[in-house]
């Protein structure tokens, strides 16, 4: 089994990301940590049941990890054309205990960081979202999970997903396959998106 671990907007830039988690569950999503293993950076926000919300971009101050960076983030035209269709909320990240038994459809096993990895994180050759992102990411923690404690906790609570797909029922056997803890409400659609419902302190909002 899996288990959903955080959700990824995905951003040209993290003012971008920032702004547009704010219009939509009017919370501002503090600072998290430079990815100076793979030339990210990103804000993260606790969403309860040990889940969160991760904003992440390429960091310009970076450097180049000298493979495919995870998330798409080296395409960033198409991170640009993504983000101004409104495709922003582009999936989830589950976690596991065997990378290599979910198959080749999810990417190499790559461990983090290089000099001294403490997880690993399934990233396809070209850096891509695994079905275009229709489906999660992969991340072993290898026995020592996400500390959620050093991720803030501003009253924000996951209630559910929805995933529109144009074939609905294919990527629902392959979510059956994976059996995820928490997977989305999946429908037809003309393209891949996401949305989640969160219970916030000041109610019920949607993130797109």
């Amino acid at each position: 089994m899996l288990r959903l671990d955080h959700l990824t907007v995905i951003a040209p830039t993290l003012g971008e990301g920032v702004a547009h988690v704010r219009d939509c569950l009017d919370l501002d999503v503090p600072f998290g940590t430079r990815h100076l293993y793979m030339g990210t950076h990103n804000h993260r926000l606790q969403l309860g049941d040990r889940v969160y919300l991760e904003i992440v971009a390429l960091d310009p101050e970076g450097t180049p990890p000298g493979r495919a960076r995870w998330f798409g983030l080296d395409d960033q035209g198409a991170v640009r054309r993504d983000w101004d269709a409104g495709r922003r909320l582009r999936g989830c990240v589950a976690s596991t205990t065997n990378i290599a038994a979910h198959g080749a459809l999810f990417g190499e096993e790559v461990p983090l960081p290089p000099e001294d990895p403490s997880f690993a994180f399934a990233i396809p050759a070209d850096g891509s979202l695994p079905m275009g992102g229709a489906l999660p990411s992969l991340i072993d923690h290898r026995g020592d999970p996400t500390a959620m404690a050093e991720i803030p906790d501003l009253g924000a609570q996951l209630i559910s997903l929805h995933l529109t797909h144009p074939r609905p029922e294919e990527i629902a056997a392959l979510y059956t396959g994976l059996s995820l803890d928490r997977p989305p409400e999946i429908t037809q659609g003309a393209e891949t998106r996401w949305t989640a419902r969160i219970e916030t302190p000041t109610g019920v909002r949607e993130l797109t």
